[in-house]
């Protein structure tokens, strides 16, 4: 029978999903707990990735449907927008991120999330350190599994979720890909980008919930396409940046 590389890596996909919503239940509500709290303390939720997983930092980012008090760190040396490969050396370069976290202002009720699927480069786990230093509450998000197969490149030795007040596994494999092929070394189809931006999402959609529950609305923006039918949609929107544009220093 020939193969079916689309279904096969459905199944993967869908399947990784379906682990995340049954393993890291308890994590990700906790998690959502301590984003409530700091929302309803006026903080701001700092979200941070190097490389591909800055995607997922970015992806909930002044964007309909999400928490407006959220803020990407998005470091153009570390993200790989421009001049890509020069970022994979400098994601392991220590002394980075202890400055991101000075400039930002990160400080209670702040609170990071970090996203770093191999969870053993120096940036995201110094920005972890100093933020964990500081008592600014750490969410981690990695491979467990592929964080206990690599080495750490920090010279403490220590992972991103040594310093994490709450690690959810986004249960990717070691190489993170879906797929194998005969002649190929290498796995194809990679896997945390979805993973990430699942388990983002999922976080946003139950901190909504834990807000109102208390009695307490927070600022969700509207999808800034539907102001071409509601102008009230662009004012409303607009209004929500003019709240934070002090506060967030990407916005």
């Amino acid at each position: 029978m020939e193969r079916d590389p689309l279904n096969d890596y459905l199944n993967v996909v869908s399947n990784i999903l379906t682990q995340i919503s049954s393993t890291q239940r308890e994590n990700l509500l906790k998690a959502s707990d301590i984003l409530a709290t700091c929302t309803r303390n006026d903080g701001i939720i700092h979200t941070f990735g190097v490389g591909h997983s800055h995607l997922v930092a970015e992806d909930v980012f002044w964007r309909g449907a999400t928490l407006a008090n959220i803020h990407a760190i998005l470091e153009p040396s570390l993200t790989g927008h421009q001049e890509i490969t020069k970022s994979e050396y400098l994601e392991k370069v220590e002394g980075i991120g202890r400055i991101i976290v000075d400039y930002h202002r990160i400080a209670p009720p702040d609170v990071l999330v970090a996203i770093s699927n191999s969870g053993n480069n120096a940036v995201p786990i110094e920005i972890a350190k100093a933020c964990q230093e500081r008592d600014v509450n750490v969410i981690a998000i990695t491979s467990m599994q592929y964080s206990d197969y690599l080495q750490s490149l920090h010279s403490s030795g220590k992972k991103l979720k040594d310093y994490a007040t709450v690690t959810i596994n986004n249960c990717c494999p070691i190489g993170d890909a879906a797929l194998t092929f005969e002649g190929l070394p290498m796995g194809v189809g990679a896997l945390s980008t979805i993973a990430g931006s699942f388990i983002m999402h999922s976080l946003v959609v139950q901190t909504v919930k834990n807000l109102l529950d208390g009695g307490f609305t927070p600022d969700v923006y509207f999808n800034g396409s539907l102001m071409a039918n509601k102008q009230e949609v662009d004012e409303y929107n607009q209004s929500v940046i003019e709240k934070y544009l002090t506060k967030i220093r990407n916005l």
